[in-house]
């Protein structure tokens, strides 16, 4: 299972960099396929545990919000008419199904919305790619610490009914491991960021990427599946592995822009 980790991360991270550099367009193309590999997932999975989706509707409007929220298009008026899409759908079948159209309203905005403000944080100047860079990172060593910490001293559950394997301890070492991840990008770079702004990146990060992780799990939970896919080899979906940017990459750019 290590080396299929290891082999994805060496294909994967070097590309990440690649278009966290490019930026612009490159960058918004490749969050929006982000939100629609995540969304074709969602779909398979709620179709698995018997749970009625509009899978194409969710993929595509979904893709077309991030696309319309990455490329700084009118989001508000996209929104409404991605609504407007679900419930006409929803009334012209037989039968309808109120469920169904929130499932797929839900996924688009969950899934292809919010993770799209990542494009957002690259586009702010003169220090958009750093702040990327800077979150993908406190990401990474947040979820890598958590894990560790969890699996070895972690004693208490936090959510056990979402996610039964994480921990308080794990939580707690993963919101450490954030903020001080944070604190040193601002401390390699001062004009980045203020240390109150940076501490308040740190606690974002550290705590809404680990509650968008148990959000996800309670998706998987709701239809009873481990992963959400395995198009990465050894790390599972796409959502799986984006998981921790769901509600903390809308979180990062609003604390960063206001």
């Amino acid at each position: 299972m290590l080396l299929p980790r290891v082999l994805t991360a060496v294909v994967g991270i070097p590309l990440l960099l690649l278009v966290i550099h490019w930026g612009g367009l490159a960058f918004a193309v490749f969050t929006a396929g982000i939100s629609a590999l995540a969304l074709y997932e969602y779909g398979v999975i709620l179709e698995m545990g018997r749970r009625p989706v509009q899978s194409v509707l969710a993929i595509v409007l979904g893709t077309a919000l991030a696309l319309c929220q990455a490329l700084g298009g009118p989001v508000a008026p996209a929104a409404a008419l991605m609504v407007v899409v679900v419930m006409l759908r929803e009334m012209a079948s037989r039968p309808s199904s109120l469920d169904r159209a929130a499932l797929t309203v839900f996924g688009a905005v969950l899934l292809g919305w919010m993770p799209a403000h990542l494009a957002l944080i690259r586009d702010i100047r003169p220090y958009g790619e750093r702040m990327t860079f800077m979150f993908f990172v406190s990401v990474w060593v947040m979820d890598t610490t958590a894990y560790f910490v969890g699996k070895t001293l972690g004693r208490r559950k936090l959510a056990p009914e979402l996610s039964p394997k994480k921990t308080v301890e794990g939580f707690l070492a993963g919101f450490i491991a954030a903020v001080l991840t944070v604190l040193a990008f601002r401390a390699s770079e001062p004009g980045m960021l203020s240390v109150r702004r940076a501490l308040a990146l740190g606690v974002l990060i550290g705590t809404g990427g680990q509650v968008s992780d148990i959000a996800e799990s309670m998706i998987k939970r709701a239809v009873g599946v481990k992963d959400s896919g395995s198009l990465l080899p050894g790390h599972g979906g796409v959502m799986d592995r984006f998981d921790s940017f769901l509600l903390s990459a809308p979180a990062v750019y609003y604390c960063l822009v206001f």
